[in-house]
């Protein structure tokens, strides 16, 4: 009798579940197109004959794009396999009006913003002096991304969620004039309420406290609606995105950034979320090993316009930064204590340049000892493939470090899929026993580093909003080196046998979801 009450409860928990309804209306449309299709190959030889002809024009529309080969090849395979399904579902997938109009308004926010993000050139040149290599993909990342390098900064790093949460409280608790908060996720606990304590309170001391999550990050996290009960506490809030069962491409653009800007000078980020399973008071993939950095300095004025981008964009407004309100010396005009080089920077999916997927190539192909790192997912396209490869080619030390336990079944599959040909090529694999690694992070040559939330895949380099931090010669360098290796001690080293002895069906399955990867 238990048990059937027990299924009974669950039964009702999933049909009145939002996703439920989400998952049903996204079905019902996917048939609808299937049954379309098929009814119009079946019609007549004619109609099948022209939509034939359609198919080998959208595919050589599609081969002569400046988009990934991988990307190409996805849809390629599955235009000529399934011509009818295969036109439509890319007509949908398409850059979409909306996602047109997003970039439209983000490029505007940006330009409006340039005179207030030029380059010192006297930290440019102090840099160039150090190191010309360093040199160069600082200013990839100011020429493409907006965001200068900066001195006058601080760093501090932290190797588990659990220690940067009562650093984020601490500082909280000490904001002023305002708090910016940016974060995918979103969840009801120990964690969030904490954060939301402090936000309230901060709103009647007269302090200006924003919030951005995203749509899809937050749909099984927020109740329906959530930014109207933050609004109706003062704090100002607005969704990314908000989630809506349409096939369409624009709902895979995704805001992924982590930001927490306070006062204009001091700045979070990294991969943690405002969720327990981060700062492990709740398990569900065992141990939740994570990474952020906290900024104190100049460098936060980068985060600071970033957040200011994503509000006009999302709010659709047209309010100035107030360049003299915001900057770090604002509230702080005392001088900041210097720490090497730090760039924060962003990546969005809309303009057509991968930052993000450049960033870590840059520092691939500029590696002289070696490239250690850590990333959820490892799905990765020819070129970052490529470099990886060439690096452990040429005698770099090349280590990756992925999770033990997966939050992703599938996901992980296809992450395994690309282990053989990179092992092959003598890049060392490792996978984190205690539990679910998050952590977004790469260390090379004891220079140079980068902190975020940019993942080894598809979805991280191609499609969502992104951010990171670029170090040189900063403290927190050795520190992120050091985590890295004593975090090997958990960890299970991956051998070339381990890929070649797997099941046969599990290899087949693994190379379908390699050809199909950049669409998921």
């Amino acid at each position: 009798m238990h048990r059937i009450i027990h299924t009974f409860k669950k039964i009702l928990q999933l049909l009145f579940n939002r996703i439920f309804y989400v998952a049903v209306a996204l079905m019902l449309q996917l048939a609808w197109l299937l049954i379309t299709a098929w009814r119009l190959a079946a019609y007549s030889k004619y109609i099948s004959n022209v939509i034939s002809m359609i198919s080998i024009l959208v595919v050589l529309w599609i081969v002569n794009k400046k988009i990934n080969p991988s990307y190409k090849l996805g849809w390629t395979i599955l235009i000529l396999c399934l011509p009818v399904l295969g036109v439509m579902l890319y007509i949908l997938f398409g850059k979409s009006r909306i996602a047109q109009a997003i970039q439209n308004k983000y490029a505007q926010v940006q330009e409006e913003s340039l005179p207030y993000m030029k380059q010192d050139p006297d930290v440019a040149r102090s840099l160039e002096e150090s190191s010309q290599s360093a040199a160069v993909q600082s200013r990839y990342i100011h020429q493409y991304s907006s965001f200068p390098v900066h001195t006058n900064t601080t760093a501090e790093y932290f190797q588990v969620g659990d220690d940067m949460f009562p650093v984020l409280v601490r500082e909280l608790e000490q904001a002023e004039h305002y708090i910016y908060i940016e974060y995918f996720i979103i969840n009801d606990g120990v964690m969030w309420r904490t954060i939301l304590d402090i936000l309230e309170r901060k709103v009647t001391e007269g302090v200006d406290v924003r919030l951005i999550y995203d749509g899809f990050g937050c749909l099984t996290t927020l109740p329906y609606h959530y930014e109207r009960f933050l609004r109706e506490k003062g704090i100002q809030c607005q969704v990314f995105n908000p989630f809506r069962p349409l096939l369409n491409i624009v709902q895979n653009n995704r805001d992924h950034r982590k930001i927490c800007v306070i006062d204009g000078k001091t700045g979070f980020t990294g991969g943690i979320n405002l969720a327990d399973e981060y700062i492990n008071q709740k398990r569900r993939f065992g141990h939740w090993k994570d990474t952020a950095v906290i900024l104190k300095g100049e460098a936060v004025w980068n985060m600071t316009v970033m957040f200011l981008h994503m509000w006009n964009v999302i709010a659709n407004s047209s309010e100035p930064i107030d360049h003299e309100l915001h900057l770090p010396h604002h509230f702080h005009p005392d001088s900041f204590e210097s720490d090497g080089y730090v760039q924060p920077y962003s990546d969005t999916p809309l303009d057509g340049e991968i930052v993000g997927e450049n960033v870590y190539l840059n520092i691939i192909n500029r590696a002289r000892k070696y490239v250690y790192i850590c990333t959820p997912y490892l799905i990765i396209d020819n070129e970052m493939m490529t470099a990886l490869c060439l690096a452990a080619k040429s005698g770099v030390d090349v280590r990756i470090m992925t999770p033990g336990i997966p939050d992703k079944k599938m996901v992980f599959l296809l992450t395994q899929s690309y282990y053989e040909q990179l092992l092959e090529a003598g890049v060392h694999i490792y996978e984190y026993q205690p539990g679910f690694l998050h952590a977004k992070s790469f260390v090379c040559d004891d220079e140079i580093a980068v902190v975020g939330t940019i993942n080894l895949d598809y979805r991280s380099l191609y499609l969502h909003f992104e951010n990171g931090v670029w170090f040189y010669k900063n403290k927190v360098i050795q520190d992120i080196l050091s985590d890295f290796q004593e975090t090997l001690n958990y960890c299970d080293p991956i051998s070339i046998d381990f890929c070649r002895n797997r099941n046969i069906v599990i290899r087949a399955f693994q190379s379908i979801l390699r050809l199909f990867a950049p669409l998921l």
